[in-house]
């Protein structure tokens, strides 16, 4: 019973969190990015301590051969000088040692083919899974733009079927428009045929008479001689025709 309810629990979590991972594709990439950065690290301290490893062997190695080199000299020095029981202790320790070179060279073959082994298989995964991180992002990136250029299609779609749903409202408003402007054409034109333009024409007399007796008085005051308009119309013609006499 408990086994069934703790089933229905992480299957209810994990439904949940895959709709988490499909709603933010990035940020699972991010994560994966940084388990990747975490495996490198932990593979990384596995290859530098076989790293030591080889270094301690190259070491112990060249230790060896100096140690082989200095052993075959005494030993062939005691020889020559007739000392046979050192010679033969130095021969001892010398076949001993190159016993432990011999294997000690081998170790050391093994474990510098193991390391470059090690590294290439480092190399080669991380190079896999870098590629296959930068192909995610470029995939998610289309689908975001295909996302987007879907909703802006469903979008337009959905403006047309409005747009064209919309054409009795905008008759209709056209119409009263229409019938709103003619009418306010209309009430102009009644108000400016009730305009009575006596008033206005008597007003514009009285004022041309003002500036007509305010120009004499002025010219008076100043000396001016100023010739009626009127005897200067009057006389015009009259001295044309004296000349064509």
């Amino acid at each position: 019973m408990f086994k069934r309810i703790g089933n229905l629990i992480r299957g209810f979590f994990g439904l949940f969190i895959s709709g988490l991972e499909k709603q933010n594709p990035e940020a699972l990439l991010e994560v994966e990015k940084e388990n990747l950065r975490k495996q490198i690290s932990e593979y990384n301290k596995g290859l530098a301590r076989h790293a030591g490893l080889c270094e301690r062997l190259v070491s112990q190695v060249e230790k060896e051969s100096k140690q082989i080199k200095e052993l075959t000299a005494k030993a062939a020095a005691h020889l020559k000088a007739g000392n046979r029981k050192l010679a033969g202790e130095y021969a001892l320790r010398l076949q001993t040692l190159k016993e432990e070179h011999a294997g000690n060279v081998d170790q050391l073959e093994d474990a510098e083919k193991t390391y470059e082994e090690l590294k290439t298989a480092r190399d080669v995964a991380v190079t896999a899974a870098r590629e296959k991180i930068e192909s995610l992002k470029r995939d998610i990136d289309e689908t975001k733009i295909a996302k987007a250029t879907a909703e802006l299609n469903e979008m337009a779609a959905g403006m047309i079927n409005e747009i064209g749903g919309s054409g009795d409202t905008l008759n209709r408003l056209e119409e009263i428009v229409r019938e709103e402007r003619q009418e306010a054409k209309g009430r102009a034109r009644v108000a400016k045929d009730s305009i009575d333009t006596t008033e206005l024409d008597a007003m514009e007399a009285e004022r041309t008479a003002l500036e007509e007796l305010a120009l004499a008085e002025f010219a008076a005051e100043s000396g001016i001689v100023v010739e009626d308009e009127s005897e200067s119309t009057d006389e015009a013609p009259a001295s044309e025709d004296e000349k064509t006499m």
